[in-house]
């Protein structure tokens, strides 16, 4: 996308952000090296689903006695990748659009309860309701000085011994860093290099249980290879995105 229509879509923008770019939001994403890394979104899920069941084999885990939230679930991709894995799944979003496209409210639908963030920084569920939480590339949008409450928001819903696992873009990425500086829904985004992320998790009371770069090779190469290329590579800080586990 041009620099003036990013403008032009900006000044659009209604009041509410993040309902914004709900019933547009995968053309609003495209761009053209991004395009040619993968042949459309679902591969980013797919890496992030195939980067959290190794984390969790890892562990020897049998993840239908775990639940699952998915923070920022947007139309809940990620959501049902993970579905047939994990026993309960959640999911909460900002953006009522967002919610409305996966499930109508804070209901039960196709086994995924959905429910509206009115607030941003609250994880509206109880104290101690999940084993595990994802948020992926939720924080480089929220402010700088909300970061560190919404953190403790996912530690209140963790269960004692809970993992909590933020997936971020690398700043450190140049092609990562000219995509997103042309993508409207991240045009006020401030990005998190991986050892600001691993301090926030700590700083809240985390231990780190793993972290590590994935997003090396396309999605023709990916096909081909799965996850050993971004497994060899995950210390290189050079991959499109990073993921960070910690653990309450």
């Amino acid at each position: 996308m041009s620099r003036q229509k990013k403008q032009d879509w900006q000044r659009a923008m209604p009041n509410s952000e993040f309902d914004g770019y709900s019933s547009n939001y995968e053309d609003l994403l495209r761009d053209p090296i991004r395009d040619r890394f993968a042949g459309g979104s679902q591969f980013f899920h797919t890496c992030k689903r195939d980067l959290i069941l190794d984390f969790w084999r890892k562990r020897n885990v049998d993840l239908r006695t775990l639940s699952y939230l998915d923070l920022g679930c947007g139309k809940g991709e990620l959501l049902h990748l993970l579905k047939p894995s994990f026993g309960r799944v959640a999911g909460c979003d900002p953006s009522a659009g967002m919610i409305d496209s996966l499930a109508p409210g804070p209901t039960e639908i196709d086994g995924v309860d959905a429910r509206l963030q009115p607030d941003p920084s609250v994880v509206p569920f109880d104290d101690g309701s999940f084993d595990f939480v994802t948020a992926v590339c939720v924080y480089h949008p929220v402010p700088v000085a909300e970061r560190a409450r919404l953190t403790r928001e996912v530690k209140r819903v963790l269960k004692p011994g809970g993992i909590f696992c933020i997936v971020e873009h690398n700043p450190y990425n140049p092609v990562t860093r000219l995509i997103v500086s042309r993508t409207p829904i991240d045009a006020n985004a401030i990005l998190l290099p991986r050892r600001e992320t691993r301090s926030m998790l700590v700083d809240a009371g985390f231990s780190i249980a793993w972290q590590g770069f994935f997003l090396f090779c396309p999605e023709v190469f990916y096909r081909r290879m799965g996850r050993t290329i971004d497994q060899g590579l995950s210390r290189v800080p050079l991959g499109g995105q990073y993921a960070v586990f910690g653990q309450v």
